[in-house]
């Protein structure tokens, strides 16, 4: 038995996998997210759901063969060597983990773990040149050329949500300002609108709900409309470096599909961030949604 184990900015998502990258059951568990260091947050909330999850199904632990765990953010060598959004830096995951269950640890970066799901049973399985996008809390992303994924010996790589696209722009978590993160993330949309409508703190079924109920509302739709330029800026940087056949993106994107993607359509329809412009590369969103990530965290 294979768990797959993602870790978001709010919730840590748990999986059953079996051999052909099925999902058998699945769980998660939120926690309560500050601005600190939240490695022990985190690291509890992962054995904390692995033992209740084994406990209500009634699974012996010395069934678990292998756990997989994804991490927004650069890893390297079983480490977390930082992920800002958590506050972490140089978190011994595999360490920490194998202290309470005697199996192989992987340990993989969140956009490559559900990028190569996408490939192996999703959107992207039919392409070859394939970029893959999780736009959600950050902004992380993974590439595909010739069918393989593309891996730097050092770290993790391909940290698109920090290549800087509005000199002296906004802060972004990292440091740095005007990233791409900085404007692109689904974070920052949701974060915009709360505070351009006077909205409490709700969630994202509530804020793709006031989006549906208000699309014809001018104010919302110069937010949706800004919000687009950016991220087709972005996306026409990766584009033009890449050249992909296709684009997949995941996280929490994938769930407003009707509001904003055929909006990222229709603005690089027009080209002109493009280098070559007669050719513009399919756009999908993820077919494994929210489990891309659970699933690719278990592919070695």
């Amino acid at each position: 038995m294979k768990i797959g184990i993602d870790v978001g900015g709010s919730h840590v998502g748990l999986g059953i996998i079996d051999e052909e990258g099925k999902l058998l059951l699945k769980n998660e568990m939120d926690y309560l997210f500050h601005n600190e260091d939240m490695s022990e947050i985190v690291v509890d909330s992962i054995i904390g759901l692995i033992y209740k999850t084994i406990r209500e199904n009634k699974i012996d632990k010395s069934e678990i063969e292998l756990i997989g765990v994804t991490f927004p953010g650069t890893v390297a060598g079983g480490v977390v060597v930082k992920a800002e959004n958590l506050g972490i830096e140089n978190l011994d995951v595999e360490d920490k983990l194998k202290t309470e269950f005697n199996v192989p640890i992987y340990l993989q970066n969140d956009a490559k773990s559900a990028a190569k799901a996408e490939k192996y049973f999703g959107s992207l399985r039919d392409y070859d040149d394939a970029l893959f996008l999780i736009i959600g809390t950050g902004v992380g992303g993974a590439a595909f050329l010739g069918g393989e994924l593309l891996t730097p010996k050092r770290y993790s790589g391909l940290e698109v949500g920090h290549m800087v696209i509005q000199k002296g722009g906004e802060k972004c978590n990292c440091g740095r300002n005007g990233c791409f993160e900085a404007y692109a993330s689904m974070k920052r949309l949701k974060l915009k609108i709360q505070k351009e409508f006077n909205l409490p703190d709700i969630d994202g079924i509530n804020i793709k709900k006031f989006m549906l109920e208000n699309k014809d509302n001018k104010k919302l739709n110069n937010i949706l409309d800004t919000y687009i330029d950016y991220l087709t800026l972005g996306v026409c940087n990766l584009i033009n470096i890449f050249e992909p056949e296709i684009i997949s993106i995941g996280g929490s994107f994938a769930h407003y599909k009707e509001i904003l993607v055929d909006r990222l359509e229709k603005k690089l329809l027009e080209r002109k961030e493009l280098y070559n412009k007669d050719t513009i590369p399919k756009i999908v969103v993820a077919e494994l949604k929210n489990d891309a990530g659970m699933i690719g965290a278990v592919i070695e």
